[in-house]
């Protein structure tokens, strides 16, 4: 990879870097409101619930991104961390934290759903 290539990925990683680490601090959602109305308490859980699942979005993308400028650092960038393989450009343009090639990452990916759906099977009632 050339070094235009890679101070033009640490651009676009720091842009997201910035992008994301203000998005934390959008936390107002997660304030507590008392309501003596059922429905009002409802729906405030619910908007806790999603602003909680949106900060932990943000903090595990900017974990990616933090950890891919490192790897721009340290001559790894654009190397699968797994087989240490060259990660396609293709797959680096759309997604310039990852980390892994598309093989193994597809791997990783039927893993964790192998592993999800053996903790967490469906029951079915009977009628």
């Amino acid at each position: 990879m050339t070094t235009t290539e890679l101070n033009t990925f640490r651009r676009t990683l720091e842009a997201r870097q910035a992008e994301t680490g203000n998005a934390r601090a959008n936390r107002e959602a997660l304030a507590v409101d008392t309501s003596p109305d059922e429905m009002d308490r409802i729906q405030h859980a619910s908007e806790r619930d999603y602003a909680v699942s949106s900060l932990e979005r943000n903090a595990s993308l900017l974990r990616e991104v933090r950890a891919a400028i490192l790897r721009i650092e340290a001559g790894t960038f654009g190397i699968c961390v797994n087989c240490e393989e060259q990660i396609t450009s293709k797959r680096l343009a759309a997604i310039p934290w990852a980390s892994s090639c598309i093989v193994c990452q597809e791997a990783a990916d039927r893993e964790e759903k192998t592993a999800n759906s053996e903790l967490n099977p469906s029951f079915v009632m009977a009628a």
